[in-house]
């Protein structure tokens, strides 16, 4: 039975993904690594195969919901970290403070505030889409019938629901030395914006903007707890 699995989605990501890689290979607290290509096109598979750690492959480009629930499905033990396969700056020390507050009982969940995250986003100490989480295998299991009701994206906000309706605590972890770069600077500027305009429309046929607000106060309430 693993402890913490680490589970990646990627899509052509050859050229960022080692260096995710190379920070959670091997890691003391991570007893598994799996990275699921959809359907990538530059090697990715190859690339993470390379670095020895365990692949599955989408027949064809889904989007990241469709990756994140065949990688659900491969999942036991007790709890999985997730990451987003573009991270820059990623280290073992920041995997470390990921994952701490799940594995030592302080919090049910965990999920990362990068240093370049939008600045309404760091000035209230929250981003409530952040890709980077630590929670329990057992409650992805649950909700795993429902995700092939979900849109490409929307992923983040759905997981906050469920988080919030099972009472699960969340630490807010900072990591100010790690970023994700933007869909403009990996697709180019117009493909960029219709990528982001599409994650937008995917996010609120998830949740309304009512029910967003809701979920972002319930996790700084979440931090304002980690705090006192």
């Amino acid at each position: 039975m693993t402890r913490l699995t680490c589970l990646i989605p990627a899509w052509n990501e050859a050229a960022r993904l080692p260096g995710v890689l190379r920070a959670v290979a091997g890691h003391p607290l991570l007893d598994r690594v799996l990275v699921v290509d959809d359907g990538s096109t530059d090697g990715t598979a190859a690339v993470a195969r390379a670095m020895g750690v365990e692949v599955l492959e989408m027949p064809v480009n889904s989007g990241k919901t469709a990756a994140l629930a065949m990688g659900i499905a491969a999942l036991d033990g007790d709890h999985v970290m997730l990451l987003d396969a573009d991270l820059i700056g990623l280290t073992p020390e920041a995997v470390t403070k990921l994952a701490r507050p799940v594995l030592d009982g302080h919090a049910g969940a965990s999920l990362s505030l990068r240093g370049n995250a939008p600045g309404v986003w760091r000035a209230i100490g929250v981003d409530y889409i952040s890709g980077e989480r630590v929670l329990p295998v057992s409650l992805l299991k649950e909700v795993a019938p429902q995700l092939a009701t979900l849109p490409r994206f929307g992923f983040e906000v759905f997981l906050n629901r469920a988080l919030r309706a099972r009472g699960l605590s969340v630490a807010v972890v900072g990591w100010p030395g790690v970023s994700s770069p933007w869909k403009s600077q990996k697709q180019g500027m117009w493909r960029g914006l219709k990528g982001d305009a599409g994650m937008i429309r995917d996010i609120l046929r998830c949740q309304t903007p009512r029910e967003l607000m809701a979920q972002i106060l319930w996790l700084k309430r979440q931090q304002a707890k980690d705090a006192a």
